[in-house]
C-alpha cells in the first residue's frame, strides 16, 4: 500500500493518552496505530478510519471530533479476538472544501479495498456513504449495498447532501449498484411513492417493525452485502441520546449490535461505515459507548467469518431437500455457524434464514425466493 499518512491529521488519538492508560488486554493496548514506528498496513485485517466531515449536512458545520469520542470508549473495551489485527489510521484531514475531504477519504478507502482489508469508517454525515460506493465504481465492480436508516435519503437537491446521496448512488451513470437493501426505515417518514420506486427497481426495503420482530432475517441480507452503512438515526433516542433529530422509536442498542455482528460475519463485506454521530449532543457519552460496542460485535462477527466453510465443501453442511408449490429445491445449513442457504432454479445458492426453510416446508413460497427470482428475470 502507498503511504497514506499525508491524508490524515498529524496527531493520533493514542498520542493524547498517558502511558499506562490501558491494560494489556484492552483495545487501546492492542490496536496498531499509524503513528507508531512499527505500523504496517499489511499486518491489518481491519482498518479504522475517522472522518468528522459534516458539511454534507450543514455547509457551515465545523469538523467534528466524534471519531475520537468513539475511540475514547472503544479503547477501554477488552480485546477478545487475538486472531484479528486491527489498525487505526487516525482521522482524515479536513479539506479546504467538502469535495477535498471526500476525495481524500475515497483515496484511502480504495487503497484499503485494493489491499484486501476491511475498512471501518467513523463519520461524519451520512453522505460519506457515497465514498464507500465510489470505491466499487472506480474499480468498475458491481456492488450490493445495505443501509440502516430511519429515513430514505432520496431528496432531489442541486448538490449531494446527507438527504440526497442515495439519488446519486442508485441512479447515477455509469451505475455499478447490482442491488440495494434499506433496513429499519420508519413508514411515517417515508414517502409512499419513494417506496414504490424502490420496489420497481427490485430493491428490498425492511420497515422497522419487521426488522425488530425478525432481526435474524437481516443476517442473509447483510451476508450478501459488499458495503454496509449505518446512520445512527436508525437507533431510538433513548438508546442513542446524541440523536437530537432522531425518533422515540427505532432500533434498540441490542438490535444494532446484532446487525453489526451480522455484517462482520459477511464474507462479501469489505466496507462498514457508521455515520450521524455528533459528540456535542451525547449525554454521558452513551452513544459513543453504543458505537464502540457495535464495533466490538462487528469484529466478533468477523471472527465467525474466518471459520465458515466453503459451499463446495458439502461435508460441512446439512442438506435438506424441500418441495413447495411445484418447486423442488435444496436448503443447506452450516454445521459450523448454523447459517442457511437455498438453491434457486438456476442452481445457484443464495443466503437465507431458518424462517425461509420453515415457510418452504409448509408448502409456501418464501418471499426471499420470490424476490431473488424477480431479479433473475
Amino acid at each position: 500500500m502507498q503511504d497514506l499518512r499525508p491524508f490524515f491529521e498529524n496527531e493520533h488519538f493514542i498520542e493524547t493518552q498517558q502511558p499506562g492508560t490501558y491494560q494489556l488486554q484492552q483495545w487501546g493496548a492492542n490496536i496498531i496505530c499509524a503513528t507508531q514506528k512499527t505500523f504496517d498496513w499489511d499486518d491489518a485485517d481491519i482498518v479504522i478510519v475517522g472522518c468528522g466531515e459534516w458539511r454534507g449536512s450543514d455547509a457551515s458545520a465545523d469538523y467534528n471530533n466524534g471519531p475520537d469520542a468513539i475511540r475514547e470508549e472503544l479503547y477501554k473495551m477488552y480485546y477478545w479476538h487475538k486472531g484479528i489485527t486491527i489498525a487505526d489510521a487516525g482521522n482524515i484531514r479536513q479539506g479546504a472544501t467538502l469535495g477535498d475531504t471526500r476525495a481524500a477519504l475515497l483515496v484511502v478507502l480504495r487503497e484499503i479495498h485494493d489491499a484486501g482489508k476491511i475498512a471501518v469508517v467513523l463519520g461524519g454525515s451520512h453522505d460519506l456513504t457515497l465514498q464507500q460506493y465510489e470505491v466499487f465504481k472506480k474499480a468498475e465492480q458491481m456492488a450490493v449495498a445495505s443501509v440502516a436508516d430511519m429515513l430514505i435519503d432520496l431528496d432531489e437537491t442541486e448538490s449531494v447532501t446527507d438527504r440526497s446521496y442515495l439519488m446519486d448512488m442508485l441512479t447515477g451513470t455509469p451505475n455499478f449498484m447490482s442491488h440495494y437493501n434499506h433496513i429499519a426505515f420508519q413508514s411515517y417518514y417515508a414517502h409512499p411513492q419513494m417506496l414504490e420506486t424502490l420496489d420497481k427497481l427490485r430493491f428490498d426495503f425492511f420497515r422497522l417493525g419487521k426488522v425488530r420482530e425478525h432481526i435474524e432475517d437481516m443476517e442473509p441480507v447483510l451476508r450478501n452485502s459488499n458495503l454496509f452503512s449505518f446512520d445512527m438515526s436508525a437507533v431510538r433516542y433513548s438508546d442513542a441520546p446524541s440523536n437530537i433529530n432522531g425518533s422515540p422509536n427505532g432500533l434498540s442498542g441490542e438490535d444494532t449490535c446484532q446487525l453489526t455482528r451480522y455484517a462482520g460475519m459477511s464474507e462479501a463485506l469489505t466496507s462498514f461505515g457508521i455515520y450521524g454521530y455528533n459528540h456535542v449532543n451525547d449525554s454521558h457519552n452513551m452513544t459513543a459507548k453504543l458505537i464502540s460496542q457495535m464495533l466490538w460485535y462487528f469484529v466478533d462477527g468477523y471472527l465467525v467469518r474466518k471459520t465458515e466453510a466453503k459451499l463446495t465443501d458439502r461435508e460441512e453442511f446439512v442438506t435438506f431437500n424441500v418441495a413447495f408449490t411445484d418447486n423442488d429445491t435444496v436448503f443447506l445449513k452450516s454445521k459450523r455457524t448454523n447459517r442457511w442457504w437455498m438453491r434457486l432454479p438456476d442452481q445457484s445458492f443464495v443466503p437465507c434464514s431458518y424462517n425461509d426453510y420453515l415457510v418452504a416446508s409448509n408448502d409456501e413460497i418464501p418471499e426471499r425466493w420470490l424476490r431473488e427470482q424477480e431479479r433473475l428475470l
